[in-house]
């Protein structure tokens, strides 16, 4: 049985603004008809507040951890809040100790992978977006072995050719450790402001990777708005020209990811 696909939305670099990319692709996504799971897995709990649920993030359990240690343990329908745009298993206060916990478990960077096939398999989503946290551990782990399949928000400016090597490093040694491939589906030139250096890195980001496909997310106030209202731009009244740069990226994303295949 297929299920939902799956994309997880990650760069180990902070300040890139890879949670606002995740929330307004979602927010795409849900614009095509497609019924979005968010997956909020950083436990700074950043996406959370941008999608205006910031009060489950001091929740009492059961938690996203209390799910990732012991997937079956957990009813489903206590994981999911509920937004305009998506469905959301947010984070939570707990997950501060998610990387500490997980180490102990086996298989402990395969726990996410389990809990996405439960929920897929009730039918209800199309498409499930993880958003990471901003560095490589176990909880990345975690995201890039269950969706196999990443979006790469980075700045137009040169540090971001280091971390782009690093995390290509980092996911190239996961999928020798797993037997799997994981696939970049869209690189996220974001926050480009009219200068030359992010010229010369939008050329340097087209020369690096050619396969893969280039958004160019200009830095507009409207974004930040969105953000601040617990929305994508596409749930707001202010319009902004960069919605039609997340919509190309849904598009393509949303043709081009494989369907989980979920045990009947």
């Amino acid at each position: 049985m297929a299920g939902a696909a799956r994309l997880c939305v990650t760069n180990q670099k902070g300040g890139v603004g890879k949670t606002t990319v995740a929330i307004n692709l979602a927010g795409a996504l849900n614009e095509l008809g497609r019924n979005v799971l968010f997956v909020d897995l950083d436990p700074q709990g950043n996406a959370t507040e941008g999608l205006g649920l910031l009060e489950a993030y001091d929740a009492e359990p059961p938690s996203l951890l209390d799910a990732l240690v012991e997937p079956t343990a957990v009813e489903l329908e206590d994981l999911i809040s509920t937004h305009p745009e998506m469905d959301v298993i947010t984070s939570n206060v707990d997950m501060n100790a998610a990387e500490s916990t997980l180490v102990q478990e086996p298989d402990g960077e395969t726990r996410l992978d389990a809990l996405l096939d439960r929920l897929e398999a009730t039918g209800e989503y199309d498409v499930t977006v993880v958003d990471c946290s901003p560095h490589l551990g176990l909880l990345t782990d975690n995201a890039l072995y269950a969706t196999e399949n990443l979006v790469i928000p980075a700045l137009a400016e040169p540090t971001s050719k280091r971390s782009l090597e690093l995390l290509f490093d980092y996911v190239g040694a996961l999928e020798m450790d797993h037997d799997v491939t994981i696939e970049p589906q869209a690189l996220v030139a974001n926050r480009i402001e009219n200068t030359r250096a992010a010229t010369e890195m939008l050329e340097w980001f087209d020369e690096a990777l050619p396969d893969v496909p280039l958004y160019r997310v200009r830095k507009r106030v409207a974004l930040q708005r969105a953000f601040a209202s617990g929305k994508s731009v596409f749930a707001v009244e202010e319009e902004t020209d960069m919605s039609a740069v997340f919509m190309a990226m849904a598009e393509q994303v949303d043709e081009q990811l494989p369907r989980q295949e979920i045990p009947a």
